[in-house]
């Protein structure tokens, strides 16, 4: 599966060398892109069967955990990107904030209420409302970039690009 182009567009403010969270992880696909682009990795997911090839490179460390009963993990590592795509649960967005370094980059983008037109996921614990992503993070981090709408999957996405003040 290709990265996502919202991650790809936003990848470039991401220097090599940077640490990077790859958060529900999947098969791995933004894992890779931050690999090849000369990053050190943390891929995490409750299934981490789509990034096993990855053991053992230097660049990737796997944690296989269910991030909504251990969401605390994160905050102490110091993330200079953290990528989340097709993942939401709220409790965790706060934590997201602190564990950017101070100049880190948040890539975020998943569903948002509509894409029940569209398939799965169409729960709405599972869907963002209008603006929600922006209004979480607008008075946190420093806004690059924000979307919402149709995509041409097709599907209703909500995707966001922002930095941790210096």
């Amino acid at each position: 599966m290709k990265p996502s182009p919202w991650v790809v567009k936003y990848a470039d403010n991401v220097p090599a060398k940077s640490k990077v969270l790859d958060l529900a992880c999947g098969m791995g696909r933004h894992t890779r892109l931050f690999i090849e682009r000369g990053c050190h990795v943390t891929a995490v997911d409750i299934d981490t069967k789509g990034v096993q090839d990855l053991m053992g490179n230097p660049d990737c460390r796997i944690i296989e955990t269910d991030l909504e009963q251990s969401e605390g993990w994160i905050l102490p590592l110091g993330f200079d990107c953290i990528v989340v795509t097709n993942y939401l649960y709220r409790p965790m967005l706060k934590h997201l904030v602190k564990a950017l370094v101070p100049g880190g980059i948040l890539i975020y983008q998943t569903f948002m209420l509509g894409n029940e037109k569209f398939g799965k996921p169409s729960n709405p614990e599972f869907l963002l409302t209008a603006d929600e992503l922006k209004e979480t993070y607008e008075h946190k981090l420093e806004v690059i970039a924000f979307s919402q709408g149709l995509s041409s999957t097709p599907s209703m996405t909500q995707q966001i690009c922002a930095r941790r003040s210096l």
